[in-house]
């Protein structure tokens, strides 16, 4: 490992780093339930990969105030405050949680704050400390839609002035690995979705796996590529123009208030915890909680879509006749052969004198001519 201007350099050799650290700061403007959520993936579990349980990894020290065994306070404190200083050993991965406010419209105050100074003992803000440890980090990760666009707290109004990492960055950011920012969006974050996505990381930490491919969001491709309407049980209700009315029904639920045919998520494939759950998957709507544009630009969250009244009317008369047909076929789909019968003779079509082609015949050596192209 060499060193930088700018702190400890982190770039991979050929084989990768047998250890890494990371560092996750939840002190954005949150809730702290990403966090929380994260504990529920068992695919892998953050467990396994602390414990070393999961092949080819590096070693991973994690530091997370919720999850950490330190007492707190200046023992908690002790592995940042020694990567703002560029005197880490290992490399890091950068994990931030919540939005990041405007300290530069603060006043006299802050926003949010993470430790101390140990020189003036004033509080330290979350963007000093990203602005310390992003640019030393290996990787940057933001966990969570408030950390990734901005979210709740971001929202038109709000006094702070709140934003995204990679607003507050910059969209090119590139981390001491050569990543992008890796943004992994969800109010909270879908336990597995986040998971996975760490693992791409570290797995490419250990030098055995390339960059993980993200959208032009910075999203992962393999898990925001689709739309939740795509992958959503519902979907057909749709294309048949069979739409919910209230929130007790199974059909598609875009005329009360669902977003999910615009919405880049994977919860309906996905569940939530085991496989089980996601918003209509257990009756809720989509409000587009993994979205840049969240939640402004979809609310008020229980009316229907801009866009629902055009769909379902254009799709209102094709869908009537697709689900007649449907049902026609149905039925017949639901009732058995007319040969199954206990009756005296054998009428399936069975002809005991039948014999197939046999190779010197005839017929088969006319009907391979007639095949032949």
């Amino acid at each position: 490992m060499t060193q930088s201007s700018r702190g400890t350099a982190v770039i991979p050799q050929e084989n990768g780093f047998d250890e890494i650290t990371i560092l996750w700061i939840s002190e954005g403007m949150s809730c702290d339930g990403d966090t929380v959520s994260m504990t529920a993936s068992g695919q892998p579990a953050i467990e396994d990969i602390v414990l070393g349980l999961i092949p080819g990894l590096p070693k991973v020290n994690l530091h997370n105030k919720v999850l950490s065994p330190a007492a707190g306070g200046e023992e908690f404190l002790a592995p940042y405050r020694k990567a703002a200083r560029g005197e880490m050993r290992e490399p890091f991965i950068l994990v931030i949680e919540g939005s990041i406010p405007n300290e530069n419209i603060n006043g006299d105050g802050y926003w949010t704050s993470f430790g101390n100074d140990e020189q003036t003992g004033e509080p330290l803000t979350l963007n000093w400390w990203i602005d310390q440890l992003a640019p030393k980090a290996w990787a940057v990760v933001a966990a969570g839609t408030c950390a990734t666009y901005g979210g709740i707290h971001a929202m038109a109004g709000n006094p702070t002035g709140c934003m995204g990492l990679a607003d507050y960055l910059g969209w090119d950011f590139r981390s001491q690995g050569g990543l992008p920012i890796v943004n992994v969006p969800g109010c909270p974050i879908q336990p597995e979705n986040f998971m996975e996505t760490l693992t791409w990381v570290l797995y490419h930490a250990a030098g055995s796996a390339p960059p993980p491919p993200l959208d032009h969001m910075l999203r992962p491709q393999w898990l925001f590529g689709k739309t939740v309407h795509e992958g959503c049980d519902r979907a057909a209700y749709y294309e048949q123009a069979d739409f919910a009315k209230d929130y007790n029904s199974p059909k598609c639920q875009v005329k009360i208030g669902c977003w999910g045919p615009v919405i880049n998520c994977n919860v309906p494939k996905r569940g939530w915890m085991g496989g089980v759950g996601g918003c209509p998957n257990v009756g809720g709507i989509c409000i587009a909680c993994t979205m840049p544009g969240f939640p402004d630009k979809f609310m008020p969250f229980m009316d229907m879509p801009p866009g629902g009244s055009l769909s379902t009317m254009l799709i209102k008369p094709y869908g009537a006749v697709i689900r007649r047909l449907r049902g026609l076929t149905n039925v017949t789909a639901n009732r058995e052969p007319k040969w199954h019968h206990n009756g005296p003779e054998l009428t399936s079509g069975y002809n005991p004198r039948w014999r197939p082609y046999g190779p010197a015949d005839p017929r088969r050596q006319a009907a391979m001519e007639r095949n032949k192209p």
